[in-house]
Protein backbone atom coordinates (compact mmCIF):
# COMPACT_ATOMS: atom_id res chain seq x y z
CA UNK A 1 0.00 0.00 0.00
CA UNK A 2 1.34 3.28 -0.73
CA UNK A 3 1.55 6.00 2.11
CA UNK A 4 -2.03 7.37 3.25
CA UNK A 5 -0.33 10.72 2.72
CA UNK A 6 -0.51 10.03 -1.17
CA UNK A 7 -3.44 8.75 -1.51
CA UNK A 8 -6.93 11.14 -1.27
CA UNK A 9 -8.22 11.28 2.41
CA UNK A 10 -11.96 10.93 1.39
CA UNK A 11 -11.36 8.29 -0.44
CA UNK A 12 -9.12 6.35 2.28
CA UNK A 13 -11.16 7.40 4.96
CA UNK A 14 -14.20 6.03 3.08
CA UNK A 15 -13.05 2.76 2.95
CA UNK A 16 -11.62 2.43 6.37
CA UNK A 17 -14.75 3.77 8.20
CA UNK A 18 -16.99 0.94 5.06
CA UNK A 19 -14.43 -1.74 6.60
CA UNK A 20 -13.27 -2.20 3.28
CA UNK A 21 -9.56 -2.02 3.12
CA UNK A 22 -7.08 -4.90 3.75
CA UNK A 23 -5.79 -5.59 7.06
CA UNK A 24 -2.05 -4.00 6.30
CA UNK A 25 -4.03 -0.87 4.98
CA UNK A 26 -5.76 -0.57 7.74
CA UNK A 27 -3.35 -0.58 10.07
CA UNK A 28 -1.11 1.58 8.08
CA UNK A 29 -4.34 4.75 8.32
CA UNK A 30 -4.12 3.94 12.11
CA UNK A 31 -0.77 4.76 12.23
CA UNK A 32 -1.33 7.61 9.92
CA UNK A 33 -4.19 9.07 12.20
CA UNK A 34 -2.28 10.82 14.75
CA UNK A 35 -0.55 12.53 12.48
CA UNK A 36 -2.74 13.12 9.29
CA UNK A 37 -5.15 16.14 10.24
CA UNK A 38 -6.96 15.62 6.73
CA UNK A 39 -7.00 12.24 7.12
CA UNK A 40 -8.34 12.39 10.82
CA UNK A 41 -11.51 14.90 9.65
CA UNK A 42 -11.89 12.54 6.79
CA UNK A 43 -13.03 9.57 8.71
CA UNK A 44 -14.99 11.51 11.27
CA UNK A 45 -16.82 13.01 8.63
CA UNK A 46 -17.49 9.73 6.65
CA UNK A 47 -18.28 8.16 10.42
CA UNK A 48 -20.73 11.11 10.91
CA UNK A 49 -22.24 9.89 7.64
CA UNK A 50 -22.60 6.57 8.11
CA UNK A 51 -22.75 5.44 11.94
CA UNK A 52 -26.47 6.89 11.79
CA UNK A 53 -27.21 3.95 9.34
CA UNK A 54 -26.88 1.53 12.12
CA UNK A 55 -30.14 2.63 13.85
CA UNK A 56 -31.92 1.81 10.34
CA UNK A 57 -31.20 -1.55 10.36
CA UNK A 58 -34.46 -4.10 12.36
CA UNK A 59 -32.23 -6.80 14.79
CA UNK A 60 -33.59 -10.09 13.94
CA UNK A 61 -34.81 -12.33 16.71
CA UNK A 62 -34.48 -16.22 15.56
CA UNK A 63 -37.66 -18.38 15.42
CA UNK A 64 -38.61 -20.43 18.37
CA UNK A 65 -38.04 -24.00 16.68
CA UNK A 66 -35.03 -22.68 15.35
CA UNK A 67 -32.68 -24.69 19.04
CA UNK A 68 -34.83 -27.59 19.87
CA UNK A 69 -34.51 -27.80 15.85
CA UNK A 70 -30.76 -27.83 16.63
CA UNK A 71 -31.02 -29.88 19.66
CA UNK A 72 -32.90 -32.72 17.89
CA UNK A 73 -30.27 -32.78 14.71
CA UNK A 74 -27.38 -32.81 17.36
CA UNK A 75 -29.31 -35.90 19.51
CA UNK A 76 -30.51 -38.01 16.80
CA UNK A 77 -26.28 -37.92 15.66
CA UNK A 78 -25.26 -38.75 18.87
CA UNK A 79 -27.82 -41.50 19.07
CA UNK A 80 -26.86 -42.94 15.69
CA UNK A 81 -23.75 -43.46 16.33
CA UNK A 82 -24.10 -45.01 20.16
CA UNK A 83 -26.63 -47.49 18.60
CA UNK A 84 -24.47 -48.20 15.55
CA UNK A 85 -23.63 -52.06 15.80
CA UNK A 86 -21.88 -53.13 13.00
CA UNK A 87 -19.79 -50.40 10.77
CA UNK A 88 -21.25 -50.08 7.53
CA UNK A 89 -19.16 -49.40 4.64
CA UNK A 90 -18.68 -46.05 3.76
CA UNK A 91 -18.41 -44.38 0.45
CA UNK A 92 -15.42 -43.22 0.83
CA UNK A 93 -13.54 -46.66 1.53
CA UNK A 94 -14.38 -47.92 -1.82
CA UNK A 95 -11.89 -48.52 -4.06
CA UNK A 96 -13.97 -48.50 -7.09
CA UNK A 97 -14.77 -44.65 -6.59
CA UNK A 98 -11.20 -43.75 -5.79
CA UNK A 99 -10.18 -45.73 -8.90
CA UNK A 100 -12.78 -43.74 -10.81
CA UNK A 101 -11.98 -40.44 -8.95
CA UNK A 102 -7.82 -40.61 -9.70
CA UNK A 103 -8.74 -41.91 -13.57
CA UNK A 104 -10.99 -38.29 -13.67
CA UNK A 105 -8.18 -36.42 -12.44
CA UNK A 106 -5.15 -37.89 -14.74
CA UNK A 107 -8.24 -36.83 -17.92
CA UNK A 108 -8.53 -33.09 -16.38
CA UNK A 109 -4.89 -32.31 -15.87
CA UNK A 110 -4.28 -33.82 -19.61
CA UNK A 111 -6.96 -31.49 -20.96
CA UNK A 112 -5.27 -28.68 -18.58
CA UNK A 113 -1.98 -29.27 -19.92
CA UNK A 114 -3.67 -29.65 -23.54
CA UNK A 115 -6.41 -26.89 -24.08
CA UNK A 116 -4.56 -22.95 -23.30
CA UNK A 117 -6.90 -21.56 -20.59
CA UNK A 118 -8.96 -18.48 -21.01
CA UNK A 119 -8.15 -15.32 -18.53
CA UNK A 120 -11.63 -14.68 -16.48
CA UNK A 121 -12.55 -11.36 -16.69
CA UNK A 122 -11.83 -9.30 -13.76
CA UNK A 123 -15.53 -8.36 -12.15
CA UNK A 124 -16.80 -4.77 -12.82
CA UNK A 125 -15.49 -2.42 -9.24
CA UNK A 126 -18.45 -1.69 -6.64
CA UNK A 127 -18.83 1.78 -5.81
CA UNK A 128 -21.04 3.39 -2.73
CA UNK A 129 -21.95 6.84 -2.07
CA UNK A 130 -23.63 8.01 0.66
CA UNK A 131 -25.41 11.02 -0.24
CA UNK A 132 -25.86 13.49 3.01
CA UNK A 133 -27.40 16.64 4.02
CA UNK A 134 -24.02 19.05 3.25
CA UNK A 135 -25.41 20.95 6.92
CA UNK A 136 -25.76 18.44 9.25
CA UNK A 137 -24.28 15.21 7.05
CA UNK A 138 -27.68 13.34 7.26
CA UNK A 139 -28.01 10.69 5.43
CA UNK A 140 -30.91 10.78 2.74
CA UNK A 141 -29.71 8.28 0.06
CA UNK A 142 -27.70 5.53 -0.89
CA UNK A 143 -26.71 5.02 -4.39
CA UNK A 144 -24.75 1.57 -5.53
CA UNK A 145 -23.64 0.42 -9.03
CA UNK A 146 -25.06 -1.98 -10.11
CA UNK A 147 -23.27 -3.09 -13.17
CA UNK A 148 -21.12 -0.98 -15.32
CA UNK A 149 -24.10 0.90 -16.87
CA UNK A 150 -26.35 1.30 -13.68
CA UNK A 151 -26.95 2.58 -10.73
CA UNK A 152 -29.34 1.84 -7.82
CA UNK A 153 -30.45 5.26 -5.84
CA UNK A 154 -31.92 3.77 -2.67
CA UNK A 155 -34.13 6.67 -0.16
CA UNK A 156 -33.25 6.20 3.21
CA UNK A 157 -36.10 8.18 4.27
CA UNK A 158 -39.43 10.07 2.40
CA UNK A 159 -38.44 13.79 2.38
CA UNK A 160 -41.48 16.28 1.12
CA UNK A 161 -40.51 18.07 -1.88
CA UNK A 162 -41.92 21.78 -2.32
CA UNK A 163 -44.85 22.53 -4.60
CA UNK A 164 -43.44 22.91 -8.50
CA UNK A 165 -40.43 21.69 -7.66
CA UNK A 166 -38.66 18.13 -8.37
CA UNK A 167 -35.29 16.56 -7.23
CA UNK A 168 -32.26 16.36 -9.88
CA UNK A 169 -29.94 13.73 -9.21
CA UNK A 170 -26.02 14.75 -10.34
CA UNK A 171 -22.57 13.27 -10.95
CA UNK A 172 -18.70 14.85 -11.62
CA UNK A 173 -15.83 13.56 -11.72
CA UNK A 174 -12.12 14.83 -12.01
CA UNK A 175 -11.42 16.52 -15.30
CA UNK A 176 -15.05 16.86 -16.40
CA UNK A 177 -15.87 20.24 -17.04
CA UNK A 178 -19.05 20.31 -15.20
CA UNK A 179 -21.59 18.48 -13.74
CA UNK A 180 -23.83 16.05 -16.07
CA UNK A 181 -27.53 15.33 -15.02
CA UNK A 182 -28.69 11.25 -14.24
CA UNK A 183 -32.41 12.44 -14.29
CA UNK A 184 -34.94 13.35 -12.03
CA UNK A 185 -35.26 11.56 -8.55
CA UNK A 186 -39.00 10.79 -7.53
CA UNK A 187 -38.54 11.60 -3.55
CA UNK A 188 -39.14 8.54 -0.80
CA UNK A 189 -38.86 5.84 -4.08
CA UNK A 190 -35.93 3.50 -5.18
CA UNK A 191 -34.44 3.81 -8.61
CA UNK A 192 -32.24 2.39 -11.29
CA UNK A 193 -30.29 5.60 -12.71
CA UNK A 194 -28.48 4.22 -16.36
CA UNK A 195 -25.10 5.69 -17.00
CA UNK A 196 -25.67 6.06 -20.47
CA UNK A 197 -22.15 7.11 -22.07
CA UNK A 198 -20.64 8.31 -19.32
CA UNK A 199 -17.59 6.78 -18.56
CA UNK A 200 -17.28 4.43 -15.44
CA UNK A 201 -16.97 5.87 -12.57
CA UNK A 202 -14.04 6.66 -10.44
CA UNK A 203 -13.03 6.71 -6.66
CA UNK A 204 -14.10 10.00 -5.46
CA UNK A 205 -16.80 10.78 -8.20
CA UNK A 206 -19.11 13.75 -7.10
CA UNK A 207 -22.97 12.84 -6.59
CA UNK A 208 -25.54 15.29 -5.89
CA UNK A 209 -29.29 15.83 -5.20
CA UNK A 210 -30.77 19.71 -5.93
CA UNK A 211 -33.99 21.02 -6.00
CA UNK A 212 -35.22 22.12 -9.57
CA UNK A 213 -38.12 23.14 -11.83
CA UNK A 214 -40.45 20.64 -12.45
CA UNK A 215 -38.72 19.44 -15.43
CA UNK A 216 -35.50 19.78 -14.28
CA UNK A 217 -32.78 22.63 -14.65
CA UNK A 218 -33.55 24.03 -17.82
CA UNK A 219 -29.62 25.57 -18.44
CA UNK A 220 -27.74 22.18 -18.19
CA UNK A 221 -26.21 22.44 -14.77
CA UNK A 222 -27.63 22.83 -11.12
CA UNK A 223 -29.49 25.84 -10.21
CA UNK A 224 -31.61 25.35 -7.13
CA UNK A 225 -29.97 24.54 -3.78
CA UNK A 226 -28.03 21.27 -3.28
CA UNK A 227 -30.02 18.79 -0.98
CA UNK A 228 -27.93 15.93 -0.86
CA UNK A 229 -24.14 15.39 -1.67
CA UNK A 230 -21.21 12.45 -1.72
CA UNK A 231 -18.53 11.15 -3.46
CA UNK A 232 -18.09 7.58 -4.94
CA UNK A 233 -15.94 5.07 -2.53
CA UNK A 234 -15.04 1.74 -4.03
CA UNK A 235 -15.94 -1.26 -2.92
CA UNK A 236 -12.55 -3.48 -2.46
Amino acid sequence: MNSPSKEDPQDLAGQYVLGTLSAESRRAVEQALPRDAALRAAVQAWEARLLPLTGLVEPEEPSSQLWPRIARSVAAHAGGKAGRSAPRARWWDSLALWRVVAATGVAAAIVLATVPLQPTPAPPARYMVVLAAPGNMAPGWILQSVDEGRLRLQPLRADAVPAARALQLWTKADGWSGPVSLGLVEPGKTVEVPLGKLPPLQPNQLFEITLEPPAGSPLGRPTGPILFIGRAVKMT
